[in-house]
């Protein structure tokens, strides 16, 4: 009886893990593909023999091609790791220059790891309607954390003359996938010097220069 039950655990831990690998196959091979061809030019019987499964299996794990793409997205800001922001800017003794430090890391992870991904909901949301809220979601959630933190500091710490709104519009333009794109794909920067320039670049545009020495 001991042994039957050894065995059926056995056998579900072994489903559970050979269901997991399957599911990260089709993901890659559907990144890659997306990637190399486009979204548009991408089927899921390409996915599938990218994959080595059938089809029947990429719908089964992932509904259609949409619900693929809905799954990369959601794996890429996972890659970015969210929790250690969250943790970053919410630190005691967290001081605005590093909180906007924090974001900038974040964003530096984010399009590092899944440029690609970020690139390919953006593309896929001309044409596929269910995917034309993908990108600009994204874009707003980062929004929602940035006012979440500017709000949260004293009055005098944003540069004088600066509203909220174009305190998020000036971030948003700064930290973007095309700038991360054109410093590292054109023009040969690092990533780590991406980041700092950003880091660098928002403390100057954002804060209060009068009380820059309390606020890094």
């Amino acid at each position: 009886m001991s042994d039957d039950r050894e065995r059926r655990g056995y056998d579900s831990s072994r489903r559970t893990a050979q269901a997991r690998r399957t599911r990260e196959e089709i993901a890659r091979a559907a990144r890659q593909l997306f990637v190399d061809r486009g979204w548009a030019a991408t089927t899921i019987r390409d996915v599938a023999a990218r994959a080595g499964v059938s089809v029947p299996t990429v719908y089964a794990v992932y509904g259609n091609k949409t619900g693929l793409a809905r799954a990369l997205a959601d794996a890429a800001d996972l890659s970015a790791d969210i929790p250690r922001m969250l943790e970053e800017l919410d630190a005691p003794g967290a001081t605005p220059a590093r909180q906007l430090a924090a974001m900038a890391a974040y964003d530096r992870r984010l399009f590092e790891r899944a440029g690609d991904v970020i690139t390919l909901m953006r593309e896929a949301g001309r044409t596929e309607a269910d995917l034309a809220t993908a990108y600009p979601d994204g874009r707003e959630r980062g929004d929602r954390t940035r006012i979440r933190i500017f709000s949260s500091w004293p009055p005098g710490v944003l540069r004088q003359g600066l509203d909220m709104e174009s305190a998020v519009d000036i971030y948003a333009a700064i930290c973007s996938i095309d700038v991360f794109t054109t410093l590292t794909g054109e023009r040969g920067w690092e990533p780590g010097r991406v980041e700092r320039w950003w880091s660098g670049t928002l403390v100057r545009e954002l804060l209060n220069r009068a009380r820059l020495p309390d606020l890094r």
